[in-house]
């Protein structure tokens, strides 16, 4: 093709055309992230590495073999990649093939909101005394290792399993990062502020040592009222409903709802540092 032909318009068309497949391979491999597809996309280039590499030492057995495996390999993909392909298919259905990357992030946080809220709300039914220490910025790694590591999928069932009295676990903290449990029976710095009330127990002021040494979010369940209290940047905020609750956690932890309330104050009106 002579090089007049290219002209403005066809490097234009040239540039959005690449960047069109980019983004869609882009799109499946967030599709397929967390799955079991990921580990076979592995093997796939593995192929085509051995593929590359026998062609070059003049292996011919073993190029055949792999000429074979990718040349059948499309009909195979078709087949081991079947739940994928559907999910992909579904979400271009419902137009969320092409949204915002950040929705699968939010997904997963609403999931985090949604599981400390059940978990919450059954412990303080039932006196059920809870710490919990939601990490932001500031690592908790220092305070991770003072606990049983878990590493394990956030939920309320868990949650509630945790604190139920008298199990190895209930005595402690639990430490949150993103939508996993990272470690259970940890031990916070207990608060030295003199104005903590008396009638606090060791749950707040551990929260309120956490919350004076790192930016995350600690909630409390007392055992001995069921009250729900939350630290956060030194202050403890006590008797909380359920609804104020739920209006603080989305607006902390849910990605648009920081965004709406950074530059806003709490709105409840909870008790404050007893």
């Amino acid at each position: 093709m002579p090089f007049a032909d290219f002209t403005p318009l066809k490097y234009l068309a040239s540039i959005v055309d690449i960047l069109l497949v980019w983004y869609v391979i882009y799109k499946l491999i967030m599709v397929i992230r967390g799955t079991k597809a990921v580990q076979l996309l592995k093997g796939i280039f593995v192929i085509l590495l051995v593929r590359v590499v026998s062609e070059f030492l003049g292996l011919k057995t073993l190029s055949w073999m792999m000429e074979q495996a990718i040349t059948w390999g499309f009909l195979a993909i078709i087949i081991i990649f079947q739940p994928e392909l559907r999910r992909a298919l579904e979400q271009l259905g419902r137009g969320k093939f092409f949204s915002r990357s950040s929705a699968p992030e939010e997904e997963e946080q609403e999931k985090t909101v949604t599981a400390i809220l059940k978990a919450t709300d059954y412990m303080a039914k039932r006196r059920i005394g809870a710490l919990i220490s939601i990490e932001r910025e500031t690592g908790m790694s220092d305070y991770i290792e003072t606990g049983i590591q878990l590493n394990s999928r956030i939920s309320s069932e868990l949650l509630i399993n945790i604190f139920i009295p008298n199990t190895p676990l209930h005595d402690g903290a639990v430490i949150v990062q993103k939508t996993t449990v990272a470690a259970a029976a940890c031990y916070l710095p207990l608060s030295e502020s003199p104005f903590i009330s008396k009638e606090l127990g060791t749950r707040h002021r551990a929260a309120l040592g956490i919350s004076e040494v790192t930016d995350s979010l600690t909630v409390v369940v007392s055992e001995e009222t069921g009250g729900i209290s939350l630290t956060k940047n030194g202050e403890l905020h006590r008797d909380l409903s359920q609804e104020q609750f739920k209006e603080i956690l989305s607006n902390e932890l849910l990605v648009n709802r920081v965004k709406q309330a950074s530059s806003a104050r709490w709105n409840w009106r909870g008790k404050k540092n007893g």
